[in-house]
């Protein structure tokens, strides 16, 4: 099967070190809508010369949600501007802002945590997805978190101090096979892994699902883990509503009853066609925090 193109996005925090430590140190005392204000005004430098970015934004705008041409020019900005809201929360909250999460779905999350087995939680890049590991806090199982290995190292020793007294461990995913050991063997000692499903990197292996009415590729690897292993799956969606709130979503994916008496991969590829459906509805709430700034879907029209 051919492979997405867009081997070119990297994934990593934009800017430098000694930037991104400013920011850390700046943006826990600042006033979060004057700051707003003025990233503003360099957003469109932003979609002018990020301009893969901007086409993939603007074809998702005009093909998935149908949107007339300059409707989609105006959404694209949107679009940025959200990005851009969440990245600098997130250096917010690293220098000691306070946000207010509202929750919805967090009794099963629990209910799982207090099950001795291990399960999986699945996130995507929509929203703020890093703030789930921040506020979906318990005491019973550690949360195995597969994080980019090559994110910057300021990011890096950010998370790492925030998650210190957490019951929460990082695992870098690197040019090896360690991370998927340490992920087997965190669901088999009964605890959590967490990770993205909705990324496809370089020759990963697919599989195709539907997405707002086109096809796309998923990432084969969280879907025939969660298969193999037997556990459950639920994902969450961390979505920016005001300058200070989001809403947290916890959904479990489902496998179909149907899939149940499959074979491996056909329970992977009903997993991930669960998490699809998931996927489109929370886009149909949210389509201006999409933050794939690459051609994710096949389809053309």
């Amino acid at each position: 099967m051919e492979q997405p193109q867009h081997q070119q996005w990297k994934g990593t925090t934009g800017g430098t070190p000694w930037m991104q430590r400013t920011l850390v140190r700046c943006m826990g005392r600042m006033n979060l809508p004057l700051v707003y204000a003025g990233m503003a005004l360099v957003v469109p430098f932003y979609m002018l010369f990020n301009h893969q970015g901007y086409l993939s934004q603007y074809h998702f705008f005009r093909r998935r949600m149908r949107h007339n041409a300059l409707r989609a020019f105006f959404d694209v900005y949107a679009n940025h501007f959200r990005f851009g809201q969440t990245i600098l929360d997130r250096f917010a909250f690293y220098g000691g802002a306070h946000f207010k999460l509202t929750v919805e779905g967090n009794k099963r999350f629990l209910e799982l945590c207090n099950d001795e087995g291990g399960f999986m939680q699945i996130g995507s890049h929509v929203g703020n997805f890093e703030l789930a590991g921040y506020t979906l806090t318990q005491d019973k199982k550690t949360i195995n978190a597969l994080v980019f290995g090559g994110e910057t190292g300021t990011v890096m020793e950010n998370r790492d101090r925030v998650f210190e007294h957490q019951n929460l461990r990082l695992i870098l995913t690197g040019t090896g096979m360690d991370h998927v050991f340490e992920m087997n063997r965190a669901l088999a000692d009964g605890e959590i892994v967490s990770m993205h499903g909705d990324r496809v990197f370089g020759s990963q292996k697919t599989l195709t699902c539907n997405i707002l009415g086109a096809q796309a590729e998923l990432p084969m690897g969280p879907y025939i883990l969660a298969a193999t292993r037997d556990v459950p799956m639920i994902c969450t969606f961390v979505m920016k509503e005001s300058v200070y709130t989001y809403h947290v979503y916890v959904q479990e994916v489902q496998l179909p009853e149907e899939a149940k008496d499959k074979n491996v991969k056909s329970r992977a590829a009903a997993l991930a066609q669960a998490y699809a459906d998931r996927l489109t509805e929370i886009l149909k709430r949210y389509p201006h925090q999409w933050f794939n700034y690459y051609e994710f879907w096949t389809d053309k029209d």
